[in-house]
């Protein structure tokens, strides 16, 4: 094999085009891929904190779930305690409005009662005043005094 001139200019056409390559097209190639680098390996730095960050709020969003459970247990709760007490107190109150109107009736019943027997007396006086003329009108003997009573006792 002879190393002739073809083979020189070749060499000299080659070594020329690797530092013209070098030179101008390398470095843009080795920045371009340097700053792919750099996107990809700051894309993944941005996926790890938003990652970070999904954890975070997921830990937030169970610790407020958790918060408003208890408060709405809580005002379950106490609204419960708060409806008892409004039964109780209607309770209280449906008692005593009840006991005023045992009462009430109680008294109006010895009204009633009291205004019967002044009645009644007023009656048993005037039957006795009616009994007392028919006898003094005429003297009774046993048998009409009988009679009479009965007479009496059968108007009570």
């Amino acid at each position: 094999m002879d190393i002739n001139m073809t083979l020189i200019g070749q060499t000299i056409a080659m070594a020329i085009f690797v530092w013209f390559c070098m030179k101008y097209i390398w470095p843009p190639m080795m920045l371009a891929l340097d700053e792919r680098r750099q996107n990809i390996a700051d894309g993944l730095a941005a996926a790890e904190e938003g990652q970070k960050a999904l954890a975070e709020a997921q830990s937030k969003f169970d610790e407020t779930v958790h918060e408003a459970r208890e408060q709405a247990t809580q005002i379950l709760a106490q609204a419960n305690k708060r409806s008892a007490e409004i039964v109780d107190q209607a309770r209280s109150a449906a008692r005593e409005e009840g006991d005023k109107l045992v009462a009430q009736a109680k008294s109006e019943i010895e009204l009633e009662a009291a205004k019967a027997r002044d009645e009644l007396r007023s009656q048993v006086a005037a039957v006795a005043l009616t009994g007392a003329q028919q006898l003094l009108e005429r003297e009774l003997s046993a048998a009409d005094h009988q009679v009479m009573l009965d007479k009496l006792a059968s108007e009570l």
